[in-house]
């Protein structure tokens, strides 16, 4: 449904967010994408959005390159469902629960938008979402995080979407609700056939609700494949770094790093050292609104040395072909590629 062939994507003064990646999500299939904050997860959101448009390469939707023309994307839109990280700061207070999910509606031009027919689908995608009788004219400030993410779900899947695009959708809620979200999502896609692409940075999290895991730092992606081999026998470091930096489910197997260094909410243990000094700083998101504008925030590291390993700076493994050299994606007989002249 969405493919990424090649796509690298360089902000204005240079800056540049992702750098040949090359991604496919299948019809009614999931595609996972995980990687510490800066990796360029979100920066592929915003060019599967039609948010931002690719500095080289080619996006595909559907088997279609991607519009050129916003009427062309208003289309395309229509079919993409999109749940984002907070509940808090996408639901707008100002607007009663029947307005914030029948929008898609209204903005698409498609039937119930307004009127008892709209009441009755919105009611009826409530329901779907686990609150069913909810009064369609309260306000989101009624609603706890898990309640308002549903609201939020209901909102993504009112149109009937052929895609599924999830943000980190559980990383802002209490730890007791984040499966309840995830479970419903994944009913979600299985019942309605939907193509589902999860951004997060919990790689335990994601080797359990996607069939596909793409791991990516600084730009690019250095390893992928079925998702139960990308968690349970990774082949890149750093891949291997995510899966140390994973709580053991009993405190006897739980281990304490010596170094470890940010990623997202928590860290990546075993990674000595900070992304080399000197490198271009790289924007990963921002405010979606105008196509191509630059994302606001610009504290994360970059790509400076294209003809090099990524993540060569950091990695235990690494010798002097690794900071000369560009490995190039190997696959492996389980289906899974990896971008390491040194695998595990």
């Amino acid at each position: 449904m969405i493919g990424f062939e090649g796509v690298s994507k360089q902000y204005r003064g240079g800056r540049l967010a992702l750098d040949d990646v090359t991604l496919s999500l299948p019809a009614g299939g999931s595609l996972g994408l995980v990687g510490e904050s800066g990796s360029g997860k979100t920066t592929c959101v915003r060019l599967a959005l039609g948010l931002a448009r690719p500095t080289s390469g080619r996006l595909t939707f559907d088997g279609a390159t991607y519009p050129a023309s916003r009427r062309g994307l208003r289309g395309m839109r229509r079919r993409i469902g999109f749940v984002l990280q907070d509940p808090y700061d996408s639901l707008d207070p100002r607007m009663t629960i029947r307005q914030i999910v029948s929008e898609p509606l209204r903005i698409h031009g498609l039937p119930g938008g307004s009127g008892a027919r709209g009441d009755a689908l919105v009611a009826e995608q409530l329901a779907a979402v686990g609150l069913a009788g909810a009064d369609l004219h309260s306000y989101p400030s009624r609603y706890s995080g898990g309640g308002r993410q549903r609201i939020a779900i209901a909102r993504a899947l009112i149109s009937a979407p052929s895609v599924l695009i999830c943000d980190e959708p559980t990383s802002s809620l209490d730890v007791s609700v984040q499966s309840q979200i995830v479970n419903l999502l994944l009913d979600a896609g299985r019942q309605r056939d939907l193509s589902m692409l999860f951004v997060t940075h919990d790689l335990d999290l994601i080797g359990r609700v996607v069939d596909t895991v793409a791991v990516m730092y600084g730009g690019r992606v250095v390893e992928t494949g079925p998702a139960e081999l990308i968690r349970g026998s990774p082949r890149h470091h750093y891949t291997k770094a995510l899966h140390d930096a994973v709580p053991a489910d009993h405190p006897r197997h739980r281990r304490l790093a010596a170094t470890a260094v940010a990623v997202g909410a928590g860290s990546v243990a075993g990674i000595a050292g900070d992304v080399e000094a000197g490198t271009t700083r790289v924007p990963d998101a921002g405010t979606p609104g105008q196509i191509d504008a630059e994302p606001s925030r610009s504290a994360w590291p970059g790509l400076d040395h294209r003809d090099s390993c990524v993540f060569a700076s950091r990695c235990p493994r690494a010798e002097s072909r690794c900071r000369q050299e560009r490995p190039p994606m190997t696959a492996d007989d389980g289906g899974r590629s990896y971008a390491c002249f040194y695998p595990i």
